[in-house]
């Protein structure tokens, strides 16, 4: 395993595996109306058997809010196709393939699917949102409400950076929040009425520069050209972490809510406790100070080979009284079965857990001569299909 994951190791906490595992994977049209006036398209004509998903009221769990029934996430990231391509990179002259991935995806058991979205592909200019992006999304939503599944869509991703606008990124701290806002603001009047939409997530895994450092890049961790870490600010000038953090949540929580006063709102973060367990902080997003305006709380967690039981302790810090869902986990560092052990022992405080789909089936990866991190996705997906009958009927987590 060592040998396979070399540069995932040395750059685990540095990057998140969004673009890590593509260096060891195998690796059309109906055009919606825009309006007249421009702004985004929005989504309506909701399936019945696509209730609208809520936090329980106790806090504790989420419910399918008309039935009251509790709701479990199984899910998986379509973060890139086979190739690494994202998916605005082929969700135009490819959408049959996103149709295809779509259905492949919930005969493995997922429910929920979890989308990038990148800045510059929603984003013209400081003021405009790009109304064809958007009409996509809108049609990407028809889809999950055709398909069945609920979509975590991720948004203001720098993935690749040569796509980022000079414009955008020389921008202070003010104005690249209030385009993030914008580009948030349009994404919720598009999705606002769809109960398609599971979660908007604020951001990919961000972080704060260190309290006596002042940075240049907003974005962290080069490898390769591809960017998954993102600062939200380059200086905190004094200010506490918590208190930045909580505003730069609180702005983008408001511009989603001047259009979506319904939809879950979370933030996908790096489990800097475990990697500092058991000298560990209280998280800086789901401090008490911070997270008044998250619903829930999403963790990225890969255990390490032989340290099930640390990584279900560091768990534990983030179990701070939301639903709590593990938004990225593979077998990365650890057996298959050894992330069984990790999903079965977290299954008390957790509400959820999101792996990763490629485009590749079991039955299409089986037919191939895989080499060894082929075969361990192969397996990974054999384990998951598997296990989502088990896991989707397991009901309240407090039973466990």
């Amino acid at each position: 395993m060592k040998s396979i994951f070399t540069k995932m190791e040395l750059s685990r906490v540095a990057f998140p595996v969004v673009f890590l595992i593509t260096q060891v994977t195998l690796l059309q049209a109906d055009p919606l109306t825009e309006r007249s006036n421009g702004s985004p398209p929005s989504v309506s004509a909701p399936e019945p058997e696509l209730e609208w998903i809520r936090p329980g009221k106790d806090g504790n769990r989420f419910v399918r809010q008309e039935s009251g029934a509790e709701f479990v996430v199984w899910g998986v990231n379509y973060d890139h196709d086979r190739s690494g391509r994202l998916i605005e990179d082929y969700w135009n002259e490819e959408w049959s393939t996103v149709v295809e991935d779509f259905k492949e995806m919930k005969s493995l058991g997922a429910n929920v699917v979890r989308v990038h979205l990148q800045t510059a592909r929603f984003i013209k200019t400081s003021h405009e949102a790009n109304g064809s992006t958007l009409r996509q999304l809108a049609r990407l939503l028809k889809l999950a409400e055709k398909t069945g599944l609920y979509l975590d869509i991720t948004g203001l991703g720098c993935y690749h950076k040569q796509d980022v606008p000079e414009w955008y990124d020389a921008m202070d701290e003010t104005d690249r929040w209030d385009v993030q806002a914008l580009f948030w603001s349009s994404v919720a009047e598009t999705c606002a009425q769809s109960p398609a939409v599971f979660c908007y997530d604020l951001m990919n895994e961000p972080i704060l520069p260190g309290a006596r450092k002042k940075e240049t890049d907003w974005l962290a961790g080069d490898f390769a050209g591809s960017h998954f870490v993102q600062r939200i600010t380059l200086d905190l000038a004094g200010r506490p972490r918590k208190h930045v953090a909580k505003a730069w949540v609180d702005k983008l929580v408001s511009a989603i809510r001047g259009h979506d006063d319904r939809h879950m709102i979370t933030v996908g973060v790096i489990p800097w406790a475990h990697h500092f367990f058991p000298k560990a902080n209280q998280p800086i997003f789901y401090s008490k100070e911070t997270d008044e305006n998250l619903d829930f709380t999403s963790v990225h967690f890969y255990p390490k080979k032989g340290e099930v039981n640390k990584a279900l302790a560091a768990l534990a810090i983030y179990d701070v009284g939301k639903p709590l869902v593990i938004e990225e986990m593979f077998p990365l560092k650890c057996s298959v079965q050894e992330l069984g052990s990790f999903i079965d022992g977290s299954r008390k405080i957790a509400d959820g857990w999101i792996s990763f789909y490629w485009g590749q089936t079991i039955e299409e990866l089986a037919a191939e001569d895989l080499n060894l991190p082929g075969a361990i996705t192969k397996n990974w997906l054999e384990y998951f299909r598997v296990k989502a009958p088990e896991i989707l009927g397991t009901g309240n987590k407090s039973n466990q």
